[in-house]
């Protein structure tokens, strides 16, 4: 039994293409009326004050114009630091449904995206036109906006020169023609005006739309920066946002199972869904050109109209024509009936593996994110039966739980994950914006598994992973092995994008969370008992490097459940049934930690890959390093074999030694 509740942790992990909502149109009052929502539940912030409007104006800008190639530095400085009497007058129009300051940064960014065409255009026709042999360009992030119009220029033309090398590449194809960097440019226009129309209030064939769509873009752009004026974590989201996102916590959705890729020829197959319905029709394979939907033709049509036309419900049938390159390059066609279905993302779901250890194995999980989907499936329950599985192999003498890249899910799941490994105890303290303070517990009273545990982090842990590796770390059931720090995110968000009545979908920050030595992982992260870094190391990744973070603090600790927030009538069953079983602290594995330390440090020392490995991080860290350069420091993966060789000096010196188990708290 455990005690959970939501709100939940929520992070983006995943895209799948597989359907495509509908959009819903906003109306310039709904932007006050869900912000209202938002600041009602904000940890912080419960008004729209001048602080907020000031950020998001810059936000307004900063959101359209990420990279820096549309706007001069003059245009954006009006809205980046915006006078006072324009903000006093955003914070009063907001008051009164008016969205006219918002208008007017949209305004600037109607001119820039004119101008930006007219460039494109120009340096278009020039690389059309040119032999040169076309290399990645390096160093394409910008500081400031272009100073003037040569600048600009400069900045566009690295961009297409970047396009047309990538579009090379996945396209293997030797030599451009003039005919070929057309259609890629082609292409890219017709991506490009996906994400400019909307500010221009057009649609793709250059039409104006109408009044209340263009309101609807205005109110959609100011949400989202207003949103995200609160905190790095809150934001709103569009319904084809939302539905991406619902299919990356639950780990599954409706579809037929193909994921999709814009191309210089049409739509074509990127990638298929592991034990969706067209992988398992075995006639689909990547690289396959979408040609009709339903006997209709689609060729030449939008990535819009071919998503629109796979769009469905329920188990209804789509049939789709393919076109594939035959062996003597000749385009043959076939045809595939597919039923929609609801589909499992196996590949993003828990993975495990083992090697032999002794007269048994040493474990190997690794767990992408903390999935959940209703009663049907979670990441704990597959721990528990990846756990079962592997004891068929052999007594399980070490874990290894990999979270290097797992960047969060759901709260309820990290508690329930956590208390897999500990008898009982407070794993999660929530502290909401009057001060509320809440105790998630594991109070089972037993644990799955209670032998030596290495986890594996990195920078790119965040979240949820960040939890369970720190309340493992606290009650001393575990070493923590990566990179110096994890990503430091130690905040709550409630959600509606899971929720199936929700009209809005957004996400807000509502709460700090501590583990139960009262630590948060806000801005410091989750600090590695044993350094092993990873490639994500030489990254500037983390929460102190966001807009608006929230600053972190400290609580009291919880070793000692208090029961505080049990309900005087339960407290009686709580403490007969659930404090004598509360997990003591454990001392062994830190007594074992400066030798655990040297041998890893020696052995990483004589280690010729792993040299290999940390000269490329460095040459990262300077700039020298290329994205397409071969990475050759070896076939193994280097964190998880030096992982596993400490969980085997973990387990030898205990085998050795006296070293008692634990020690009371």
């Amino acid at each position: 039994m455990k005690l959970i509740r939501k709100p939940f942790i929520f992070i983006l992990l995943f895209l799948a293409v597989c359907s495509y909502a509908q959009p819903q149109r906003l109306k310039k009052q709904d932007v006050r009326k869900t912000m209202q929502e938002m600041l009602a539940y904000h940890v912080e912030y419960k008004d729209f004050s001048t602080l907020l409007a000031r950020r998001s104006l810059k936000l307004y800008i900063q959101q359209f114009d990420m990279e820096k190639n549309y706007l001069f530095a003059s245009e954006a400085k009006t809205f980046l630091d915006p006078r006072d009497e324009r903000v006093d007058a955003t914070v009063r129009k907001y008051q009164k449904d008016d969205l006219a300051e918002f208008a007017a940064a949209n305004q600037v960014i109607q001119n820039a995206i004119m101008r930006a065409r007219r460039i494109r255009a120009e340096v278009e026709r020039e690389l059309i036109l040119s032999n040169e042999n076309f290399a990645y360009p390096q160093g394409e992030s910008y500081l400031d906006y272009a100073r003037n119009e040569g600048e600009l220029r400069n900045r566009i033309r690295r961009q297409l020169v970047r396009l047309l090398v990538l579009e090379k590449k996945w396209n293997e194809i030797a030599n451009w023609t003039p005919q070929d960097k057309q259609k890629v440019f082609a292409l890219w226009e017709k991506r490009l005006g996906r994400y400019e129309n909307p500010y221009l209030t057009m649609d793709s064939d250059g039409n104006n739309i109408p009044a209340e769509m263009a309101d609807h873009y205005l109110a959609l752009h100011t949400l989202k920066a207003m949103a995200k004026s609160l905190d790095a974590h809150t934001s709103y989201f569009s319904p084809e946002e939302a539905f991406e996102m619902r299919a990356s916590l639950e780990k599954q959705f409706e579809g037929v199972g193909i994921v999709l890729r814009e191309g210089i020829s049409g739509v074509v197959i990127s990638d298929l869904i592991k034990g969706g319905p067209a992988e398992r029709c075995g006639k689909i394979a990547a690289g396959d050109l979408i040609v009709k939907i339903d006997g209709k033709p689609v060729e030449g049509a939008s990535y819009e109209e071919i998503l629109n036309g796979l769009q469905g419900s329920g188990s209804s049938q789509v049939r789709i024509g393919f076109k594939r390159k035959a062996a003597n390059q000749e385009m043959v066609y076939y045809e595939v009936d597919l039923k929609r279905e609801k589909i499992v993302m196996q590949d993003e779901r828990l993975q495990y593996t083992f090697e032999p250890y002794a007269d048994g194995i040493i474990a190997k999980l690794t767990l992408p994110s903390f999935y959940e989907s209703g009663s049907d499936s979670s990441c704990e329950k597959d721990i528990r039966e990846a756990l079962r599985e592997l004891r068929k192999e052999g007594t399980i003498y070490g874990v290894v739980l990999d979270m290097r890249e797992n960047s969060g899910g759901f709260l309820n799941q990290a508690v329930k994950v956590a208390g897999l490994f500990i008898s009982s105890g407070v794993i999660v303290i929530s502290k909401y914006s009057q001060g509320e303070v809440q105790y998630l517990r594991d109070i089972d009273g037993r644990s799955y598994y209670s032998g030596p545990l290495v986890i594996l982090t990195s920078k790119a842990s965040a979240s949820a992973a960040e939890i369970v590796a720190q309340a493992l770390q606290d009650y001393g059931v575990a070493l923590v092995v990566g990179d110096e720090r994890t990503y430091g995110k130690g905040t709550i968000q409630y959600q509606t994008v899971t929720d199936d009545h929700a009209s809005v979908f957004f996400k807000v920050t509502v709460g700090r969370y501590y583990t139960v030595s009262g630590r948060s992982t806000q801005i410091e992260g989750v600090k590695a008992d044993i350094l092993v870094p990873t490639f994500y190391s030489a990254f500037n990744i983390g929460e102190k490097y966001l807009e608006y973070a929230l600053k972190s603090d400290r609580i009291s600790p919880a070793y000692v459940d208090p029961l505080t927030d049990v309900d005087l009538r339960n407290r009686a069953w709580f403490q007969r049934n659930y404090l004598p079983h509360v997990q003591k602290k454990l001392s062994v594995w830190n007594q074992m930690l400066p030798t655990l330390k040297d041998n890893s440090s020696f052995r990483l020392r004589l280690n010729k890959n792993y040299q290999l490995f940390l000269n490329t991080l460095e040459a990262q860290a300077s700039n020298r390093f290329s994205p397409t350069a071969k990475q050759n420091w070896g076939v193994d993966d280097l964190q998880m074999t030096e992982a596993v060789n400490i969980l085997k000096d973990m387990i030898i010196i205990q085998t050795e030694s006296s070293i008692p188990q634990a020690v009371g708290q």
